[in-house]
Order: C-alpha cells, then sequence, then structure tokens
C-alpha cells in the first residue's frame, strides 16, 4: 500500500478513535455569554474561576407541559441551560409523557444516551446502521428499568400507558446535538426537493409534497 495512502488511513482511524468533547485542562469553565466580563482559557472563554460559586453548577427542573400533538415534552439540562457543564463532556434531559405519548425517531450526532424510567411504562428502541442491516432493538422498560441508545443510532421512545410517565436521559456530550428525522426530512430550510424524496421512498411525488406541507412539531430539546 502507498506509504501516503497508509498514514492517512492511520490518522483517520485514530481522529475516529478519540472522536468526543474534549477533556478539561482545569477542574471547571464555566461559561459565560459575554467575554468581556470572562477570561480565556485552554481557547474558550470562561467565567473567572475565583468570581465561580457553587450556583454555576446548580439548577432546578419541572415537569413539563405534555400536552402538545405528540404528548411528550423534553426538558433538556445542556451547556446552554447549565454552564457549569461547560467542558465536562456530559448532559441530562427529563422526559415528560402524557398517555401514549412519542418522542420521535431521532439521533444525537455527538452522544450515547442511557435513560431511566421514574415512573410508567415506555416502549424503547433503536436501529442499527446499514451495515448491520437495519436491526430494530426493542424493550418495554418500567419504573427503575435502563436502557442505552449507541451514539448517533435512530431511536425512539413511546409510552405505552394510560397514564402520565417521565423518564432521566443521561448524555455524554455538553451539547449531543439533535436530528429529528420526520423535521429533518419534509420541514427542512429550503424544502428538499420533491423528486429526490419521492425517489428515496418510492413514493409519489404529490405525497411527499402534502407530508412537507404539515406542521411538523419538534418536542425533543
Amino acid at each position: 500500500m502507498n506509504t501516503v495512502y497508509l498514514v492517512a488511513i492511520l490518522a483517520l482511524a485514530s481522529s475516529v478513535a478519540t472522536a468526543s468533547d474534549p477533556s478539561p485542562l482545569q477542574d471547571f469553565c464555566v461559561g459565560i455569554n459575554n467575554p468581556i466580563d470572562g477570561v480565556f482559557v485552554n481557547g474558550k472563554f470562561c467565567k473567572d474561576p475565583k468570581l465561580v460559586t457553587a450556583e454555576d453548577f446548580f439548577i432546578h427542573v419541572n415537569p413539563a407541559n405534555a400536552s402538545n400533538p405528540l404528548g411528550a415534552q423534553v426538558t433538556p439540562v445542556f451547556d446552554t441551560q447549565l454552564l457549569g457543564l461547560n467542558t465536562l463532556g456530559i448532559s441530562l434531559a427529563r422526559i415528560d409523557f402524557a398517555p401514549y405519548g412519542l418522542i420521535p425517531p431521532h439521533t444525537h450526532p455527538r452522544a450515547t444516551e442511557i435513560l431511566i424510567v421514574i415512573e410508567g411504562t415506555l416502549m424503547v428502541g433503536f436501529v442499527s446502521s446499514d451495515l448491520d442491516k437495519n436491526r430494530l432493538f426493542t424493550k418495554v422498560l418500567n419504573m427503575g428499568d435502563v436502557f442505552v441508545f449507541p451514539k448517533g443510532l435512530i431511536h425512539f421512545q413511546l409510552n405505552v400507558g394510560n397514564v402520565n410517565a417521565f423518564s432521566i436521559s443521561g448524555l455524554g456530550s455538553q451539547n449531543p446535538g439533535l436530528i429529528t428525522i420526520a423535521n429533518a426530512l419534509f420541514n427542512s430550510t429550503p424544502p428538499i426537493s420533491p423528486e429526490i424524496l419521492a425517489k428515496a421512498f418510492q413514493m409519489d411525488k404529490s405525497l411527499i409534497g402534502h407530508l412537507q406541507k404539515q406542521p411538523w412539531y419538534n418536542n425533543n430539546y
């Protein structure tokens, strides 16, 4: 094999293997919205460590109103809500479900998600990649059950009970990102060409047009 290609392949493999939020080089780096009031630490503007207090690492999360078209609502605790998470490589979300509420298929491009059911019964699942023949892994979870969604894979959560439910998710990034599949495909700005979607889904173009006109709701983050 050509030496240049070998070096390139090894470099790519190394970069993929180490891809994650960077490790902090100090105890904390509380994010700050106005750089004028911050200091430059490890390439980021952070609150002056001498001015950091316990409040920078604290937030209270209330139950969310799940009365929306999908019957579920996520309350994120990411670096934008809790500035003390900056550089720590983790985040959290509370998910409240009305009866039969749904968090639709979505992905987190930068994080693995681990979920624990606090109340109610959920059916959860994820789909593996094309190389694994898109296998569906599903499980019905009850109070205290834990389930992991691998990084970047499409997954969902559904309340299968006729009572409210809620769960807590931990995510392996301070900013895990979100791609809700239906929204991304049918509600992009500007719209994806109906010809492309019709061919991809093997549907009539008029049906694609109908889907693109729907008021797609995002109950995620």
